[in-house]
């Protein structure tokens, strides 16, 4: 990992609203995915992004890609700013930020062959076409650990493992700096999840990728993730050294994330298991969103939300607690 000078990707303030669905006279105040969220990604590093269902995971990963725009704050990509780019330098960014969905049964078009899904970045970029985009397809084929010969073949001769490696070749397809893996093994079977994970490791090591690696799955982002953003209702609430946090987590939900998971506790994860229901992320707690169910919380923390700070004495540790004094080692 470098992590030193200028991220690849920056996300600065990323706010996402979506607007309620219903008839005219139902409509209330707009839906935050996202909530002032803040995030860099170097150059070779994975970062994963971990939290419950609801808490803004995937859409922080669409809003990166410029898939959704942010409905505040900004992306920069080697310090430009995606929403300030031409169309044609924006098409051209976009060749180098990839990814791959959760979905391998949805994300492929059944009625096509995976050798042409595949070639289909290649060509729409200008990187290859005819004889060449075949030999480059072969190639990354083999790359994933598939037969050349599979690019003849429709998605449904493929087993779920399968199809995901091909989207894996199709995100590689056009050569990027930058991929976001949005839980990309949590619709496969156990047994082939952890053949996906370490294809992925290998393919960074290899090609120095940038990774932004989605998942609910704490085990898997352990192996394979350098940094570690821990997400709750559309707000960060603690970042640093993915070993770092998994030996000591520091804020209360993600000692709690950690206490759910018994073989990741041993560390310092002292926290109980999570209590009571995620709020409504139409309506959520004010101040800090997590203080409903938070077992150090006190009145005070519902009176404004607490910034993302330096944890005292954690190197490369932030949380956003107000009582982050009190949780330090």
């Amino acid at each position: 990992m470098n992590g030193a000078g200028e991220p690849l990707v920056r996300g600065e303030g990323l706010t996402r609203a979506f607007k309620r669905r219903g008839s005219l006279f139902r409509r209330g105040a707009p839906v935050m995915a996202l909530r002032g969220v803040d995030i860099t990604v170097h150059r070779g590093e994975a970062v994963g992004v971990v939290g419950e269902s609801g808490c803004g995971k995937s859409t922080l990963g669409r809003v990166l890609l410029r898939l959704m725009p942010p409905t505040d704050g900004r992306v920069l990509f080697e310090g430009q700013d995606l929403a300030q780019q031409p169309a044609a330098r924006l098409r051209m960014l976009r060749r180098r930020m990839q990814m791959v969905f959760q979905d391998p049964y949805g994300s492929l078009d059944p009625r096509r062959t995976v050798g042409a899904q595949i070639a289909d970045g290649m060509e729409i970029h200008g990187l290859a076409e005819g004889h060449t985009a075949r030999d480059r397809v072969a190639a990354l084929l083999r790359q994933v650990g598939l037969d050349p010969d599979h690019a003849r073949r429709l998605p449904h001769e493929f087993s779920g493992g399968q199809r995901q490696r091909i989207a894996v070749a199709r995100a590689l397809a056009t050569e990027p700096d930058f991929i976001v893996a949005d839980e990309p093994v949590s619709a496969l079977d156990v047994s082939i999840q952890a053949q996906v994970v370490n294809l992925l490791a290998d393919l960074r090591a290899e090609l120095g990728l940038a990774l932004l690696f989605i998942s609910h799955d704490l085990h898997v982002v352990r192996h394979l993730c350098d940094r570690l953003v821990v997400m709750y209702l559309g707000r960060v609430m603690e970042e640093g050294p993915a070993r770092d946090i998994f030996l000591a987590p520091a804020h209360p939900y993600t000692r709690a994330l950690l206490a759910a998971t018994p073989s990741l506790s041993h560390g310092g994860g002292q926290g109980a298991p999570l209590a009571g229901e995620v709020p409504s992320i139409a309506n959520p707690p004010s101040g800090c969103v997590f203080r409903t169910r938070c077992p150090m919380a006190q009145p005070e923390c519902g009176a404004e939300v607490p910034p993302l700070r330096p944890m005292p004495g954690m190197s490369g540790r932030q949380i956003a607690c107000r009582r982050a004094e009190e949780l330090a080692p």
